[in-house]
């Protein structure tokens, strides 16, 4: 019995900053092992998570630092308004590296 390929986890963090970004950024990216790290922060601040996996397959090409591509902006985009909208915004900002 042929059985189907388990698909790796996967994870992509953004991040945004309207005085500073020209376009969202990719700030974090893995598989695995960093895939769950980066799922285990979000949930220890409270960043929401949204599963999306034709998005974090064009994503997760992107390297970390770097802007979204345009030809996503609108995907993104969509991405984000429901976040606002549903209210699970919040902030996401993280400590300073100094932890004060």
């Amino acid at each position: 019995m042929n059985r189907p390929e388990e698909r790796s986890t996967i994870a992509i963090a953004l991040g945004y900053h309207p005085e500073r970004d020209d376009a969202p950024v990719v700030l974090a990216s893995g598989q695995d092992e960093i895939a769950r790290k980066i799922l285990e922060i979000a949930a220890e601040y409270r960043i929401p998570v949204r599963h999306s996996p034709r998005l974090t397959d064009l994503l997760i090409r992107v390297p970390p630092g770097h802007p979204v591509p345009s030809d996503l902006y609108q995907a993104v985009a969509v991405l984000l308004a429901y976040l606002y909208r549903s209210g699970e915004a919040g902030d996401f900002s993280l400590p300073p590296p100094d932890g004060k």
